[in-house]
């Protein structure tokens, strides 16, 4: 699903007008959006919480070259999924292995 998609499903869940859900969804996303760059979490219950979170400097071998870099600390955004939502897809999806592939399928 696109934003789009997104915002027709928006629309047709709760009556307004298209134009008014991508403005409802683009407030949204704006709000988490400058929520987790200054360092407040966002948490909706049931559904899961968006957050910073910090990845330690590490040592990696470049594999064209086989010379070790260090690629320096970060701050990177992160979503840790809600309890509903894990229950959610646990229900209605399973993992199969298609000829060595892991793949996604609808119960």
């Amino acid at each position: 699903m696109n934003k789009g998609e997104l915002v027709d499903r928006i629309a047709q869940r709760t009556g307004l007008t298209k134009k008014d859900a991508r403005k409802a969804l683009d407030a949204t996303i704006d709000i988490i959006t400058e929520s987790i760059a200054a360092n407040e979490e966002v948490l909706l219950t049931g559904f899961g919480k968006f957050e910073v979170r910090t990845r330690k400097q590490s040592q990696r071998i470049n594999p064209q070259t086989q010379r070790r870099i260090m690629v320096p600390a970060k701050v990177v955004p992160a979503f840790k999924p809600g309890k509903n939502l894990k229950t959610l897809v646990a229900k209605r999806l399973t993992v199969v292995d298609q000829r060595g592939q892991l793949a996604v399928k609808k119960r």
